[in-house]
C-alpha cells in the first residue's frame, strides 16, 4: 500500500479571504453564478473581468466571508466603481455592463456649490 506525507489544511490560507460572485442572465437558459477559480475572485478580479467582458449579462454580485460569516449584495458598489474607473480612463462603459451599472447604480444627484 502507497502511503503519502501528504496533510491536508484544516482551514486553507484563504479562509479569512472575501470572495465576490457574479451572477449573469443567461437569457432563456435563466440566471447563474458564474463558476470560477477562488483565485480570481477577489474585488479587483471580479471588476477587471466586468469591465473586459467576461460575463455577457450580469445581475448581480455578492460579496461573501465565510471565516467571518457574512454575505452582502455589493451591486450597487461594484456598478459605482465601475463607472468611477471608466470616468477616470474617459472611457464609456462597455456596452456589456452597461444595463447593470444604470440598474444597480441607484439615483446619485450631485448637489452643486453655489
Amino acid at each position: 500500500m502507497r502511503t503519502s506525507n501528504w496533510t491536508p489544511l484544516i482551514v486553507p490560507n484563504w479562509a479569512d479571504q472575501t470572495f465576490y460572485i457574479v451572477e449573469n442572465d443567461f437569457g432563456r437558459r435563466g440566471r447563474a453564478f458564474v463558476e470560477i477559480s477562488s483565485d480570481y475572485a477577489d474585488l479587483e478580479a471580479t471588476i477587471v473581468g466586468l469591465l473586459e467582458g467576461q460575463f455577457s449579462n450580469p445581475v448581480r454580485v455578492i460579496a461573501f466571508n465565510t471565516a467571518e460569516r457574512w454575505s452582502e449584495d455589493v451591486s450597487e458598489d461594484i456598478a459605482h466603481e465601475l463607472r468611477r474607473r471608466c470616468d477616470l480612463q474617459f472611457n464609456d462603459v462597455p456596452s456589456s455592463i452597461q444595463d447593470f451599472v444604470e440598474r444597480n447604480e441607484g439615483h446619485r444627484q450631485l448637489a452643486l456649490r453655489r
